[in-house]
């Protein structure tokens, strides 16, 4: 299952098993927020009444971490190879999070919030990359299946721990699993691939190779609007999950670290079945459309159909996770459209910007909320994203079982 001048088979379980743990940590700590949002800020002296703006603001400053990572990182893994991001991210990451632990005011908060996002934004697309790189055209979708698989559940862990110890220690506990990942990757190799266009002097990880075709940045645009929906529901439907509570008139009203748990393991279970249906009907696009369209009818079945109480209510998050299980897919998708000399810079950009996207969703979601109301605003923005994302996978191009070995010129 490697690709020619890849590294050896002997080598892609560890390659798979330490990319899906760095993920796992990623939705650790991008979710570890939401979980511990209100009571991290109630004890740094924010008033009830200004958690949700607040919250708001500090989700921003970490997606603009990761927005900037997403490129910094990625152009770091084509110049100097995946490994060098894998490493250097985790490190960053730990640090940060580790000091997240001690802050005692908002502003320290979110400097802490925008450098651990900055410091995660390497992990998914180098080890992406890295994993499509090592297995063959038939079965790479496979190996990004279950880096998905494992990594998801990072956000389950990150409900419990948020809900057993205090957000502090949780966010130390962050900071510990990165250190404990740093060791375990000290025994990975480079993609062969990616080994032998670095012998051959291209030109690697340009930003100005990339942007100065526009039939690159078409490509490159495709493949993040392709995302979209997966942010308007973790970052609005589920990340407000008390909020949307409200509205539905629940008494007691979610936990939204509960629903995150829930929405996760959708998510896990999407995931595995988007992948798999890819790999039966042979096909990425008509995979992906399909979860898009399930993605839509979850997302009104969340707002529309009031459940009569919290089980309810936590089976609609569950079903909005296996909506957007075209997650792992996308990324997938993004490795494939590119050269191996551009391939890292966009696949870890991709999810990252996809992520940074919810800075102008939450943007628009909030003007929608003022005009229309908490229920019909998010309605509104999450149609307008999947009608967007389903335009943009119509009009890639399909790369089902293509090789990787090719350059962008």
């Amino acid at each position: 299952m490697t690709a020619p001048g890849s590294t050896s088979s002997k080598n892609l379980g560890l390659l798979i098993a330490v990319s899906a743990l760095g993920y796992f940590v990623d939705v650790y700590d991008l979710l570890l927020f939401v979980v511990v949002r209100k009571k991290s800020l109630l004890d740094l002296g924010v008033v009830d009444a200004d958690t949700l703006a607040i919250g708001l603001r500090l989700l921003n400053w970490q997606m603009a971490g990761v927005f900037v990572g997403g490129f910094a990182w990625g152009v770091l893994g084509d110049k100097r190879g995946r490994l060098s991001v894998l490493f250097g991210s985790i490190i960053l990451y730990s640090v940060a999070n580790l000091a997240n632990g001690f802050v005692h005011s908002v502003g320290a908060y979110e400097c802490c919030r925008l450098i651990a996002g900055f410091g995660l934004a390497g992990e998914l697309g180098a080890g992406v990359t890295l994993v499509s790189e090592c297995m063959s055209s038939k079965w790479r979708g496979l190996g990004s299946m279950l880096i998905a698989t494992v990594g998801m559940p990072g956000a389950i862990f990150a409900a419990w721990v948020g809900a057993t110890f205090s957000w502090r220690t949780s966010y130390m506990i962050g900071g510990g699993m990165g250190l404990v990942l740093l060791m375990l990757r000290l025994g990975l190799f480079e993609s062969g691939l990616y080994d032998s266009v670095r012998q051959s002097g291209v030109a690697r990880g340009s930003l100005l190779m990339l942007f100065r075709s526009w039939e690159r940045v078409y490509r490159f645009l495709l493949c993040i609007l392709a995302g979209l929906p997966a942010y308007l529901v973790i970052g609005i439907l589920i990340a407000f999950a008390p909020e949307f509570g409200t509205a539905m008139k629940l008494n007691p009203l979610p936990v939204a670290g509960t629903a995150i748990m829930w929405s996760y393991a959708g998510l896990t279970v999407g995931g595995l079945l988007c992948n798999g249906l890819s790999q039966v009907i042979r096909q990425r696009k008509a995979a992906f459309i399909f979860f898009l369209l399930l993605c839509l009818a979850t997302i009104l079945l969340y707002l529309y159909s009031t459940p009569a109480d919290l089980t309810g209510y936590y089976a609609r998050c569950f079903s909005l996770g296996i909506g957007v299980g075209f997650w792992a897919l996308m990324v997938t998708n993004a490795a494939e459209q590119f050269g191996t000399n551009l391939r890292a810079t966009v696949t870890t950009a991709v999810p990252n910007l996809v992520r940074g996207a919810q800075i102008p969703i939450s943007w628009a979601f909030v003007a929608a909320r003022e005009h229309l109301g908490i229920i019909d605003g998010a309605a509104v923005v999450g149609v307008g994203c999947v009608l967007i994302a389903i335009g943009a996978v119509a009009l890639s191009r399909e790369r089902f079982g293509l090789s990787l070995d090719f350059l962008e010129k």
